[in-house]
Formats: structure tokens, sequence, C-alpha cells
């Protein structure tokens, strides 16, 4: 049986399909006759048109809007090789019932190693310390740096503590801090197993932490989840760190409170708006450091992603249930086998839905 499996043709060759050919989706879709077909639409109107029967679409180069959506015909399943889902409408998805993938997994070593690294360059002031050398102010670095606390017995604060937090706070436990969390949908044992302490309320863990550290996914729920009542909470000499969703902050709340001392500094590499306008404050703030969203880039990432992106199409399309789900509750109302021999935890295998 064939299965025609639809994706935007790109306008451009990009870092993440230097190859065009799409031999890592290949890997699990040519086992069952799954067919990718690109299609170089320059309209909405004129993807419709050519993904109305298809059985499965790759969310990639274009937004998948309600009006695609409400167009399928035919479709198993919407595919994406993000952790984010801001590109699918997933609550139209939904109501049709079909199951949006993506793949929270695959870079959470890479994540977990660039949030160590913004709370550790934030703390020491690096960018600080690497332009006073480049000033000629080398004997300045020491005085300046000797204010401030050593990182050892400082308090970590995570907001929300999936699988990047909990890495994280793995990696973060070898020097020496205090952690706590705030995360209503994680059980404490995940925290505790950790060495984490769970916090009941944002607003404790805003005022205890010394470092707030911010791994939030993009949904509704946590929309300018930090907010000016939330940065106003926070210690004066506290850092603001950002590595999951630019959404889930207020970024002019945040300037504010940057501008006005509420807090000390901040390390992002998340934004509002990606790439920033040339004239956002933040991009002068020397106590602000800031990379372009690249926390889980690394050789391994693009191959990775586009495999597991052929691994979730191909399950659901020999009527398996998908190893990760944006939108698990769809999966209770199709016939899609639950074939995964262990708890998935946040994913469609957990426990809620077995």
């Amino acid at each position: 049986m064939n299965f025609k499996v639809v994706v935007q043709k790109p306008s451009e060759v990009t870092y993440d399909l230097s190859d065009g050919a799409y031999d890592m989706e290949k890997i699990a879709l040519d086992p069952i006759g799954a067919v990718i077909q690109e299609i170089d639409a320059k309209s909405e109107e004129e993807f419709i048109e050519g993904v109305r029967d298809a059985d499965a679409l790759i969310a990639r180069g274009r937004t998948i809007t309600k009006k695609i959506i409400q167009a399928l015909d035919n479709c198993k399943v919407i595919a994406l090789g993000s952790v984010g889902a801001d590109s699918v409408d997933v609550e139209i998805a939904s109501e049709k019932g079909i199951p949006v993938t993506n793949v929270p997994d695959v870079f959470i070593e890479e994540v977990a190693d660039h949030s160590i690294m913004l709370i550790l360059s934030a703390f020491r002031r690096v960018k600080k310390m690497d332009r006073m050398v480049r000033n000629g102010s080398w004997m300045e670095g020491r005085p300046f740096l000797s204010e401030f606390p050593r990182l050892w017995g400082q308090t970590i604060g995570f907001i929300s503590f999936g699988h990047t937090a909990q890495a994280t706070s793995i990696r973060a436990r070898a020097f020496g801090v205090q952690m706590i969390a705030y995360d209503p949908y994680i059980e404490e044992l995940a925290m505790t197993r950790c060495g984490v302490e769970p916090i009941s309320s944002l607003e404790e863990l805003l005022k205890r932490s010394d470092i707030v550290s911010m791994h939030a996914p993009s949904n509704d729920e946590v929309f300018h989840l930090m907010s000016e009542n939330e940065f106003r909470l926070m210690k004066p000499q506290a850092l603001f760190i950002n590595n999951g969703r630019g959404n889930t902050v207020d970024e002019k709340a945040l300037i504010k409170a940057l501008q006005e001392k509420w807090i000390a500094g901040a390390g992002l590499d998340v934004l509002e708006q990606e790439p920033p306008d040339p004239s956002n404050p933040l991009l002068t703030m020397e106590e602000v450091i800031l990379t372009p969203h690249v926390a889980s880039a690394s050789s391994r990432i693009a191959p990775e992603t586009r495999r597991r992106v052929g691994q979730e199409i191909a399950l659901v399309l020999k009527g398996r249930r998908p190893r990760t789900c944006v939108n698990p509750d769809v999966l209770k109302h199709t016939k899609l086998i639950r074939w995964q021999p262990y708890s998935m935890q946040r994913g469609p295998g957990s426990i809620s839905l077995i």
C-alpha cells in the first residue's frame, strides 16, 4: 500500500535539509511504501490542493493553518521536527482527530548544556569580563567580580520541570547550588529524584530564587507567565534565564525590570520577536547575554530529528500510536494501537492514557 506524505518544498536549501533528498525520513517510510511529495506551493490555496488526499503532513516550510487542516480529507498524522508546535493549529487538528507529533526528547542534552552555559555566563558576568579585557581594563575585573557571591549555595528555581529542566538540574547539582521547581503537571518524585525541592506556587519560587530558569513550553496557559508582577517578586540581585519559549515572557516587562533594576541580569536564547528588532533595548544591555535560539543546535540534531519525523509518521500509518504527541487526548479516540513497552511520562504512553 502506498501512502502519500506531503511537505512544502523549501524556497532554498536549509541547514537541516542540505541533501534535499529526505534520506533520513525514508529510513522508516520506504519499508511501508510511503512516498514523500514536495509541493512547490506559492500560496495556501495551492498547498491545499496538493494535500487534500495526503495520508500525512510534515510540518516544515509552511504554517499548517486551520484552513489547511480543515481541507484534509485523509490525513492521519501531522509531524513536526521540533519541540514547539507553534507552526500547527493543534486545536483544529484535535477537532479533526489528527495526532500532531513532535520530537521533545531529541535535543534535551544540548538544551541543558546551553542552559548551564547561560547560567554560568550571566552569574560570572562573562560578557562584561570579556569587554574589560578587550578595552584594556584588565585590572578592573577582579574588584568588580568580587562584589558578587560565589555560585555555591545559590538557589536556582526552575519554572516547568520537564526533560530539559531535569537534565539541567543534574548538571547544576555539581556546582553546589540549591534547587527548587514549580510545575503543577509534574509529580514531585520527578523533582526529588533530581535533588530538587517541589514548590507549590510560582510566587514562592520567584521570591526564593537567586537564578530563575524558565523552561515552559509555548501554550495559552503560560503566555506571558512572566510579566511585570512576577518580575517585581524577584530579588534585585536575581538573574532570569529563558531557554524555553519567547512568548512565555512579557518582553516589555522584562526590559522594564532590567532598566529599573528589579533584577540584576538575564540570559536569553529566545525572544518574543525573532530575530529581534534592531531597536530592541535588550541588544544594548551589558547585563543581558543573548544567543539566537540555538540551544538545541549540534551536528547530531538535524539528521536525528528528521529520522524521528519519519519514524513517527510510519508508526501512525502502520496503525500504531506515535512515541510522542502534542495532543495525546486525540489518541484515545483513534484505532491506533498502544505498543510502547514502557511509560513515556508526558507522551502518549503516559499512565493517564494506558
